[in-house]
């Protein structure tokens, strides 16, 4: 499939395979010059630390065709920090921020013509990763890691604009007290599978996370941050050292305060204060943000703003954010790359 024949309209969230992706091999206690393929299947150890213990990270991000022809990069230097972290927590060694952006920018570069057209909502989506591979079969770090990262084209995230969703609390944790959900690691999503498909089947967008340990404070929705509104003008959003620290989530926080006016907190949200919120929603790579029309709770759904219309502060929030990645509004200093 090429660019040239894509309908950039019925463009979903699939994987779609483009023209080239960067790998590299960290081995002998350094990365090994990367390069551009057009493989998409990687070749490992059958004793690959990655199989057999989830020694592996992951990282999204988007680049976006702008008005201008030019393409924006939306604050890789913050996937590339998160992704040190993650790769600390795992006993893996760090990918420099300058070879992260570098790789994206030439994944970016290699399959341009898949980057959606300006003005139809979708991106070229980035995957990098960092997996744990060669010959092993204890439980410890392993003797050599992939750093790789392929990229997709994906649509709009909401075909004929914003709209609400419906979510239930689940029962299930999304990740241990003093675990890892503070990492991007595969772990956290498998753990989440069940939940998240137990939530659909009940026709719900996907299962609410409350916090591990007493079960009383939302954490996270499905794979995405919490915010909510006020009719106070604050915007809340959850603080624990189990949720995952979204870049959209940063980038909300800072654009909440610094250009709405909102006073932001970041603290507890308690599962039984649901009435202090005028709106909600969930807010990460793929969809920037999903207004949360409900939340089930004991077998009651507390309705925020409506079920059919996305509240004011919320749409305000998405044009903003979405307005500096197309680059239709400025941004604040260092949020653009350009590729």
């Amino acid at each position: 499939m090429s660019g040239e024949s894509m309908n950039w309209e019925t463009l979903g969230f699939d994987y779609i395979k483009t023209d080239k992706r960067f790998l590299s091999t960290w081995r002998d206690g350094a990365w090994q010059p990367g390069e551009l393929t057009e493989d998409n299947v990687l070749h490992i150890s059958e004793g690959s630390t990655a199989l057999h213990y989830g020694q592996q990270c992951f990282e999204g991000l988007k680049a976006y065709r702008c008005k201008d022809g030019s393409i924006n990069l939306f604050r890789p230097d913050q996937n590339a920090a998160r992704m040190q972290r993650s790769c600390s927590r795992l006993l893996m060694p760090h990918v420099p921020t300058e070879m992260f952006i570098e790789a994206c920018k030439e994944v970016v570069r290699a399959n341009e013509r898949f980057i959606p057209p300006y003005g139809t909502g979708g991106a070229l989506y980035l995957r990098p990763f960092v997996i744990g591979v060669g010959d092993n079969i204890g439980v410890r770090t392993a003797p050599e890691f992939i750093f790789s990262v392929f990229c997709l084209p994906v649509g709009a995230y909401f075909k004929g604009g914003l709209k609400p969703h419906n979510f239930k609390i689940s029962s299930y944790d999304r990740a241990a007290p003093n675990g890892t959900g503070a990492a991007k690691v595969g772990g956290n999503y498998a753990a989440s599978l069940m939940p998240g498909a137990e939530a659909k089947k009940q026709n719900f967008a996907d299962a609410i996370y409350l916090d591990p340990q007493t079960h009383s404070k939302i954490e996270e929705v499905g794979s995405a941050n919490f915010f909510a509104i006020t009719a106070n003008n604050e915007f809340i959003t959850p603080q624990s050292p189990s949720v995952l620290p979204g870049i959209t989530r940063l980038s909300l926080i800072e654009l909440a305060g610094s250009r709405l006016g909102l006073k932001v907190i970041e603290g507890d949200v308690f599962v039984d204060r649901l009435g202090d919120f005028v709106e909600a929603g969930a807010c990460g790579t793929a969809a920037v943000i999903s207004p949360i029309g409900g939340i089930e709770y004991n077998d009651q759904l507390h309705v925020f703003h409506s079920l059919e219309d996305v509240g004011p502060v919320t749409v305000r929030l998405y044009n903003e954010l979405t307005g500096i990645q197309t680059g239709d509004v400025e941004a604040p200093e260092g949020w653009i790359v350009k590729v």
